[in-house]
């Protein structure tokens, strides 16, 4: 960590740390080509890149935009976003999401790392590592964004202004990248530096995006075959910091409480608890947990709508803080409108009448919610081993892998095993895998970018939100809850989706100002 902080001086000397998107300023010449002496100066310039390569607020908030997650808060950045109101002059979170720092340090690195007199072997793994990292920004411009210009090298103001790359030539940038990469670099890494395993990971992201499902299902076999991870035995616990960095985590963003400390967790709270509801989950996702039984709420008999939150899939309680819960000792009671978490009262009540609890099984574990060393997981097994199912469901292969891979998933959480005689051929099992992707992944921000390359968005982002039922009681001893209404719910906002248009985000004003005409506003925009 303190070569971290040592690099960080670095950066501000030699003139590279800019908020400026598309800044390529002129480097210090002299000064770069006198900082490559040693191995230690090479590990300040790659471990810096780490620094902001992700944010654990934007891994959360990006379930905003989509039908898992409510923003509550216009001025945090993704309420438009979400609700397809957003524009070039009103982007919200576009604004800092289309940025070329890190890019820019990146190129910086691999123009320099040559000259440095260290081994070979090592000279690539850190290569490895900076290319995983700018791959890994551009899919994220390119996915959100579309074509975006592609500069791989470090530029002046004036040679920065060109004309953005189609989406197409992005895509095959990165997978070329991400696949040179993973051949430089070790199956497992240590202290959050990317692997093998990461740049896989994320080039079966690229791929899954591109519905290239053959070659999805021969990269998430290549990372199973490793034998490097595997899931770890508690769902619940897996995002907790005594266990963070455990066997599934393939990437993440590490913090170090009071040092440098992730200051955000407390967003997710509930007011009662002094938390401020920033994110907060819908209906539309609690719809989607199974019974404990194996089936959705809609199949099983045994599912009561005046009873909703009883007896469902047991990540459904993991993952949120619902009215009835016992949480932080206390029972969660957001239907009494004198409480301070009703949804139409404090501000910083959640306007769903849920929470969510992931990172946050236990508040009190913490010293200070407000400044935590909890590492925030970018990327875990889990989701390798289902978009390895998935891929080969869309092959229609539909063998005892894809089962295998998925029960797997399902037996941790403590589900039964998928019931064959349901799921067999490939449209129930693509409604399966889909489900499992949702909800294990629920509050991780996965899901904009599944249901954009499903190209279900345009169904399921449009229309009213809802949150729990509205009317009832609960019994602030057991917990209990009764509902007198099983048809009014609280009402959140009416959400909008233009085809042709919503799927990407609009390219801030401010950059198109920038470019001086190179740049043009998305389409719809």
């Amino acid at each position: 960590m303190l070569n971290r902080y040592k690099f960080l001086i670095a950066l501000g000397l030699f003139g590279l740390v800019s908020c400026e998107t598309l800044d390529q300023e002129p480097l210090d010449r002299n000064n770069s080509e006198n900082f490559w002496h040693s191995q230690a100066e090479v590990e300040y310039a790659v471990s810096g890149l780490y620094n902001g390569w992700e944010v654990g607020t934007q891994i959360f908030y990006m379930d905003c935009v989509s039908d898992n997650s409510m923003s509550d808060f216009p001025w945090e950045g993704f309420q438009a976003l979400g609700n397809g109101t957003a524009s070039p002059t009103n982007s919200g979170n576009a604004e800092s999401r289309y940025s070329y720092t890190l890019i820019r340090k990146a190129n910086w690195i691999l123009e320099n790392i040559d000259k440095a007199p260290i081994a070979d072997d090592l000279k690539d793994r850190f290569k490895g590592e900076v290319r995983t990292l700018r791959a890994y920004k551009y899919l994220d411009l390119a996915i959100l964004f579309g074509g975006v210009p592609l500069i791989t090298k470090t530029v002046d103001k004036d040679e920065a202004l060109v004309e953005a790359s189609t989406r197409e030539a992005i895509f095959a940038f990165v997978d070329k990248e991400l696949r040179e990469a993973a051949a430089q670099l070790p199956p497992k890494n240590t202290s959050g530096r990317m692997s093998k395993a990461s740049a896989l990971g994320f080039l079966a992201r690229s791929l899954a995006f591109q519905k290239k499902h053959q070659e999805v299902a021969n990269v998430t076999k290549e990372i199973i075959d490793l034998g490097a991870y595997s899931l770890f035995s508690d769902y619940a616990g897996l995002f907790e910091i005594a266990n963070e960095s455990n066997s599934e985590v393939i990437s993440e963003i590490q913090y170090i409480a009071k040092e440098q400390g992730y200051t955000s967790l407390g967003i997710m709270m509930p007011n009662s608890m002094g938390g401020w509801s920033s994110i907060v989950p819908i209906q539309s996702l609690v719809d989607d947990y199974e019974t404990k039984n194996g089936k959705t709420i809609k199949e099983d008999a045994a599912y009561s709508a005046a009873k909703p939150f009883v007896d469902r899939d047991p990540r459904f309680a993991a993952t949120i803080v619902y009215p009835g819960a016992k949480y932080n000792g206390v029972i969660f009671d957001p239907l009494d409108p004198k409480s301070n978490n009703f949804p139409s009262g404090p501000d910083n009540a959640s306007s769903t009448a849920y929470n969510y609890r992931k990172y946050l099984q236990n508040p009190s574990s913490y010293d200070n919610v407000w400044n935590v060393g909890v590492n925030i997981i970018v990327q875990r097994y889990a989701e390798i081993l289902l978009l390895n199912a998935e891929a080969n469901i869309e092959l229609n292969k539909i063998d005892e892998s894809v089962y295998a891979n998925i029960n797997a998933v399902r037996r941790r959480a403590k589900m039964p095993e998928v019931d064959r005689s349901v799921y067999a051929g490939q449209a129930k099992m693509r409604e399966l895998v889909r489900r499992e992707l949702r909800v294990e992944l629920a509050g991780e921000g996965r899901r904009h970018f599944d249901i954009t390359r499903w190209n279900i968005a345009k169904d399921v982002l449009k229309g009213p939100v809802y949150g729990s039922l509205s009317k009832g009681t609960v019994n602030p001893t057991t917990g209990e809850v009764t509902f007198t209404s099983l048809t009014d719910r609280f009402f959140v906002e009416n959400r909008v989706f233009q085809v042709g248009k919503n799927e990407l985000w609009p390219i801030p004003q401010s950059v198109i100002d920038r470019s001086k005409g190179t740049l043009k506003p998305n389409p719809g925009y």
